[in-house]
């Protein structure tokens, strides 16, 4: 195995500069995607791509390379996403992508040569602030629907197409993405857990054995809007009392029969939303989280059933629209074999665990082998600005990341 290691100072300075980038008062950091602050750690992260003698480019889809030439075209790909929840930390996404930058610059410095072509990526949109997840990875895979796409308002109520725009981007370039996508032949994330595992069992390093799929709604229950003080309990239609009491059963249905499976309702909206009007419509998100495709289907029915059942009995109306889907990933034994082997080498302590949470990793999934490396999040925290990390960790991930990419453009 080779013995270089990254330089760890400088990939601690280069996350030191990027979270002034969207910075806000609340002590996080907000850069959705293509708003100013994320387009200014575009520029930002082109510069570091272009100082490092990296080739630059940038697809269709706004999503960001640099690529140091190996032996063949083939390419070996690592990264993630500089782009962040409103009020979010300063390492969910972009550590895979300073860490990727870190590793190519060294191995450029050791002047090594390797059979296959190596880029750090950065793709556009993961945290789905435009319209669902992972646009710049569905993009890149040809995995976009284009019905989706056109007159869509982004969760901000602004049309997609007029923030594209804006960004020198439009619908008809994020097809062009994956026609201009090189072989990729591997695809590593190296990121934070998002959760306590790694944490509790004390472990610097964990590798993801297998992605969560998703199911994501946006659904409604109505009813009939009233006056609070003249309409008796008995004859209401609350639709905010139908869905408190879908949540509650829903919730108690996936803790006993699928355990392990994930159902959250992270947003509510009541109309008319008067302090004195009974609600007659309560708009909400649902989402539903399985390791299993099998489990996540039969899951995804039996709920919706449920919120049917509880409407009727209620005399409410439920409708529903399913907003985002992803199947459940199984990282390759063989990935997982690797990376278990340089952690030997490398004398660190690893965990297997799987990931409940989406990423970037698991779209590029459908055109090659993944792997994803996971460091401690402290106290569990992610998306606030709370979110922390041991530095040691990171160095430690970035490492393996780093003979990971050696090793994978040896082959």
């Amino acid at each position: 195995m080779n013995t270089i290691k990254i330089k760890f100072d400088r990939l601690r300075r280069d996350i030191e500069e990027l979270a002034k980038i969207g910075a806000d008062k609340k002590g996080g950091i907000s850069r959705p995607a293509l708003s100013l602050p994320d387009l200014e750690a575009r520029k930002w992260l082109k510069s570091r791509i272009e100082e490092a003698g990296l080739i630059y480019r940038q697809d269709g889809a706004g999503n960001i390379f640099g690529r140091l030439l190996g032996k063949s075209s083939q390419v070996v790909m690592a990264g993630s996403h500089l782009d962040t929840v409103i009020n979010g930390g300063r390492y969910d996404g972009s550590i895979g992508v300073l860490a990727a930058l870190e590793c190519l610059r060294k191995i450029k410095e050791e002047k090594l040569s390797l059979n296959k072509t190596i880029e750090v990526a950065s793709f556009t949109d993961e945290e789905g602030n435009l319209v669902g997840d992972f646009l710049g990875s569905r993009a890149f895979t040809g995995k976009l629907q284009k019905e989706n796409l056109k007159n869509a308002l982004t969760q901000f109520g602004y049309p997609l197409e007029e923030v594209l725009s804006r960004a020198g981007l439009s619908i008809e370039s994020l097809w062009r993405a994956s026609e201009e996508r090189p072989e990729v032949v591997a695809f590593l994330e190296l990121h934070i857990e998002q959760g306590p595992v790694l944490e509790e069992e004390g472990v610097p390093i964990g590798l993801v054995s297998s992605i969560a799929g998703k199911r994501y709604y946006q659904a409604t229950f109505v009813g009939k809007a009233g006056q609070a003080g003249s309409t008796p309990l008995e004859l209401r239609q609350d639709a905010f009392i139908g869905l408190s009491d879908f949540a509650l059963r829903a919730t108690q249905l996936v803790a006993k029969k699928y355990y392990g499976n994930t159902l959250t309702i992270g947003r509510v909206l009541l109309k008319p939303g008067s302090f004195s009007t009974i609600p007659g419509e309560a708009d909400f998100s649902l989402d539903l989280r399985s390791q299993e495709s099998a489990q996540l289907k039969e899951m995804e029915e039996e709920i919706l059933i449920l919120a049917k059942e509880v409407a009727s009995t209620r005399g409410l109306s439920f409708y529903s629209r399913l907003a985002d889907s992803t199947e459940p990933v199984i990282i390759p034994q063989s990935m997982l074999e690797r990376l278990r082997i340089l952690c030997q080498n490398l004398g660190y302590d690893y965990h297997l665990l799987p990931s409940g949470a989406g990423h970037d990793a698991q779209i590029l999934s459908s055109i090659c082998p993944i792997g994803m490396i996971f460091i401690p999040s402290i106290d569990g925290l992610s998306h606030t600005p709370e979110e922390e990390i041991n530095l040691e960790d990171l160095e430690k991930a970035a490492n393996l990341l780093l003979q990971a990419l050696i090793s994978l453009a040896s082959d």
